[in-house]
């Protein structure tokens, strides 16, 4: 045979471990990559900036549970893609990141961009490791995958020298490893099945809080299953909403400050005590609720509180160990009193929330645009949520049906993650409506991306809720006005269009609803720009609440 170069084998390797989707932004030294990349058949999305290209790879990631690709050229193409795999990190999502760099020839010589790469992206990632031989990247890429998908997910950082690239390998000497393959799922010890089934059944206020993990594990299902045999109202992490359809009859989202306070036990499965949950302190949890814990990741699950019963295992497994051992020992009928109570608290803070979201007052208030979103989405849609208020307002009062079909800015509160987001969404998923409802600060951080979405033809539907700044205008929060905030109410419709995208301005309420369905029937991405309210601030500024 003959010889390959490093770049060209790289792209090969990618499509050998099943690595088909690919979100960049080209440079030297991966141009021979990404050319190749093109030419084999691996979907590859050019974005206009490598934190974006990071964030699509993430959401296509999420959605399809399975690693994307993001590349960046050297120096500040590979430092660019840092936040979006630092946001990968956080979330707990198997990234694969590629970065060139300088020729190790010339390591410490003050090269062209030369950084020390490997040295940035070590603390953000799972696994990092920079390629010397060319010869062992379908090796290392292969150890790159298994790190990024086994255990708790993760973002992987693989670093390319320049001369690594345009090495020339003999192809007789290539090793091929196998594709990964999802090992068997580790099951939890059965006495500490048996324990918290024990505990469940002895409690009076039980509820399950379920996280990413579930996800990841794709135990939607077995959590559903769940849920439905032990009558034990659920609820989820923002960024693991769907899991259960939220229109289920043990789903009461405006009540969970209350079941969070109240509950005397509580199953926690796939998702770490962080500041989403409050750390599972107290005045967010009660002092006195026992707790049981389900992670695949031995090492953090008592991390930030004392577990009642640990189980360590796969978050699908255990849950199909807990059902069986359900059976029998918990009666719905025992909670019946407790599930009551939370549905009439929910329905009444519902009910006050819906009169806002009925007003028909000018400028918009955030709530009567969420309503008009919701009511638009078809059930199985994606919805990315990215900004300040409406991030909150959206989470409040607008549902989601379909397990993965929710995307926010996360653990790591990225801001700008909305429109990249719905990108790659909607490339995982072309077929399923992808709506994002963004904030006008934030949209602009990626702006951009509308572009890609043209140049792509990628018809994502962005939502803005143009307050005119970063937050809302609340000057009685500060003894001064908030600095920075204001940004004018900028015509992002206008841009959108220049661009080649649908555009359209919303004034009035009314005008909401016929506008979001001119967008979505123009057949191309498109932004709506919905002008709202300076003064509607959302009484939720944690990420850990829906309401107050």
């Amino acid at each position: 045979m003959g010889t390959i170069l490093g770049g060209e084998l790289l792209a090969h390797a990618m499509k050998q471990q099943g690595l088909d989707h690919m979100f960049y932004v080209m440079g030297g030294p991966m141009l021979e990559t990404e050319a190749t990349a093109v030419k084999i058949g691996i979907k590859a999305i050019d974005t206009r900036h490598e934190q974006a290209a990071a964030l699509e790879a993430h959401a296509w990631t999420r959605v399809m549970r399975r690693p994307a690709v993001c590349v960046g050229a050297s120096g500040p193409g590979a430092t660019n893609l840092l936040t979006g795999v630092a946001n990968a990190f956080t979330d707990a999502a198997p990234l694969i990141a590629i970065g060139g760099s300088s020729p190790r020839v010339y390591f410490g010589m003050e090269a062209f961009q030369e950084i020390d790469q490997l040295a940035v992206f070590k603390p953000i990632t799972k696994w990092a490791e920079r390629i010397y031989d060319a010869k062992r990247i379908p090796e290392i890429l292969a150890t790159a995958v298994r790190q990024a998908m086994t255990g708790r997910p993760g973002p992987v950082y693989l670093d390319l020298p320049g001369d690594t690239i345009g090495e020339k390998v003999d192809e007789d000497t290539i090793v091929w490893p196998k594709p990964f393959k999802t090992l068997p799922r580790p099951l939890g010890d059965p006495a500490a099945v048996r324990e918290a089934i024990g505990l469940l059944a002895r409690a009076q206020r039980p509820i399950i809080l379920g996280g990413s993990g579930v996800w990841w594990s794709d135990a939607a299902a077995a959590f559903h299953a769940f849920v439905d045999a032990t009558g034990i109202p659920f609820y989820t992490t923002p960024m693991s909403r769907g899991t259960v359809p939220e229109d289920h009859p043990l789903s009461f989202l405006n009540a969970r400050s209350s079941a969070f306070q109240e509950a005397d036990v509580c199953l926690v499965v796939g998702t770490r005590f962080n500041w989403i949950i409050q750390f599972a302190r107290p005045p967010r949890f009660g002092k006195d609720m026992k707790i049981i814990r389900v992670d695949v990741d031995a090492t953090g699950i008592t991390q930030n509180r004392d577990v009642d019963v640990p189980i360590v295992g796969d978050a699908r497994a255990v849950l199909e160990q807990l059902s069986a051992e359900a059976k029998g020992k918990i009666d719905p009928a025992k909670y019946a009193s407790w599930v009551g109570k939370l549905r009439v608290l929910d329905a009444e803070k519902g009910a006050e929330q819906d009169k806002v979201m009925s007003s028909d007052e000018v400028p918009i208030h955030p709530l009567r645009l969420c309503k008009e979103v919701r009511d638009f989405l078809k059930r199985d849609a994606i919805l990315v949520v990215d900004g300040q208020e409406i991030l909150n307002f959206g989470r409040q009062s607008i549902p989601t049906f379909v397990p993965g079909h929710r995307l926010n800015s996360g653990t790591f509160g990225t801001m700008g993650v909305g429109l990249p987001y719905g990108v790659g969404a909607k490339v995982a998923k072309p077929d399923t409506q992808v709506v994002v409802l963004h904030g006008d600060g934030s949209f602009g951080i990626n702006a951009m991306e509308i572009d890609t979405a043209v140049r792509h033809r990628i018809p994502v539907l962005v939502v803005i809720s143009n307050n005119g700044g970063w937050t809302a205008d609340a000057p009685w929060q500060l003894p001064l006005p908030k600095p920075g905030r204001h940004l004018g109410r900028t015509r992002y419709d206008r841009v959108a269009m220049e661009l080649g995208a649908h555009g359209e301005l919303v004034e009035k309420p009314h005008e909401i609803r016929p506008a979001l369905e001119r967008a979505y029937a123009s057949g191309k991405p498109a932004v709506v720009n919905v002008m709202t309210s300076d003064k509607a601030r959302a009484t939720t500024v944690r990420f850990s609440a829906y309401t107050t």
